[in-house]
């Protein structure tokens, strides 16, 4: 990536002219859901068994000490069955989520602090490819990001959380927060009347005693993660923190907690490794042969293809010739070819994982178009 640099802002820019210089720095983005997808589709080509809308809801340690085993309870959610799996060792990655795993298997818990942090979304801002670093007064950063071709993602907050982290939502608080923020900067003004999505998402902080004593705000709690690993009763090893930068080293560093308890591991691989779908050099290269392939797709749906998967486009249009050949259109973008595939290689079981977690579609369907495709899913579940 290019070095950090000084930079004028011109008077035709999108902030206001009050500011006139700035820093210029590049940085890397990825979508958060399709990682997740990745590694979980990356573990199972690698032997792992994946359980999509699974929870774990106990824990029993059969026997005890080094050499003892769990047994987990895992719910469908969907079905309401219970399956039964006896581990040597249990991960608990749950983040918001890990002091309930402790507490089901009997361990002694951490502190840990949640804060919730929002964004909003809103129709794009500026025609340009930059993201802007907003700095607050009261000592907070703002991003504003491209995002979706025709959006601006806004965010974050930070406020304490003590709810369930799966009913996190932004309040309207938040919402003026951040059209304030950026008020302040951009010429264009923002309003809560302008967001056309939001999202909520809750973060697990280690927390000292040290940073309750002086009470420290969220923004100084570390992001840095920490291991836990019990053996009283049978060995479990807890992740405390952690974020999607550091995700692969953390995961290295967790395996290496338990090489005692797996001795024949192997050596770490994934530094050098390729995600599905990742083996390729650029995208631009990558879109034009899949456009002298397909001549007679839009170039614009190639390319969002590519964008989600890669070489793995590969095999979402094998045996497509034409648009005819993707069958039924549910909304902007989005085919029953793309729609199946997803079901059969992804998890896709909700118009939710399709519309916001395998793809961020769903800004652009109306409620019609939703109920639209939770009908044609249903054929199947």
């Amino acid at each position: 990536l290019p070095g950090s640099r000084s930079i004028s802002f011109s008077d035709d820019g999108p902030l206001r002219s009050d500011y006139r210089r700035g820093f210029e720095y590049s940085d890397c983005w990825v979508d958060d859901s399709r990682l997740v997808i990745l590694n979980a589709l990356q573990a199972a080509s690698n032997g792992a068994q994946v359980l999509p809308r699974h929870r774990c809801v106990n824990l029993t340690a059969q026997q005890k000490g080094k050499q003892g085993r769990w047994l987990a309870e895992l719910l469908n959610e969907r079905s309401g069955e219970v399956t039964k799996v006896s581990a040597r060792c249990v991960v608990n990655a749950a983040g918001p989520w890990v002091t309930r795993v402790l507490t089901q298997s009997g361990t002694d818990n951490r502190a840990v602090r949640l804060v919730k942090g929002s964004h909003i979304v809103v129709p794009r801002m500026h025609p340009g490819e930059e993201a802007f670093l907003l700095q607050n007064a009261d000592g907070r950063v703002v991003f504003v990001i491209p995002y979706e071709d025709d959006y601006t993602l806004i965010g974050t907050t930070e406020e304490d959380y003590a709810g369930d982290p799966a009913d996190a939502k932004i309040s309207s608080q938040e919402i003026e927060y951040l059209c304030d923020v950026v008020n302040q900067y951009f010429k264009r003004n923002i309003s809560p009347a302008d967001v056309v999505h939001t999202y909520a998402g809750v973060r697990p902080l280690v927390e000292e005693e040290s940073d309750k004593a002086v009470g420290k705000s969220a923004s100084k709690v570390s992001r840095d993660y920490s291991f836990q690993l019990d053996r009283r009763e049978a060995p479990l090893l807890t992740v405390y923190g952690g974020k999607i930068t550091t995700y692969r080293h953390l995961a290295e560093s967790a395996l290496r907690q338990l090489r005692e308890i797996f001795p024949d591991m192997g050596e770490p691989w994934t530094r050098t490794a390729n995600l599905p779908g990742g083996d390729f050099t650029d995208q631009a290269s990558l879109l034009s042969v899949l456009q002298q392939e397909h001549p007679a797709l839009p170039a614009q749906q190639i390319a969002a293809w590519v964008k989600r998967y890669g070489t793995s486009t590969r095999e979402l249009l094998d045996g497509v010739n034409g648009v005819a050949d993707l069958g039924r259109q549910f909304g902007p973008g989005l085919y029953a070819r793309e729609v199946d595939y997803l079901i059969a290689k992804e998890w896709a079981m909700t118009a939710d994982d399709i519309l916001w977690r395998r793809t961020k579609l769903g800004i652009r369907f109306t409620q019609e178009q939703v109920l639209d495709l939770e009908g044609y899913m249903a054929r199947d579940t």
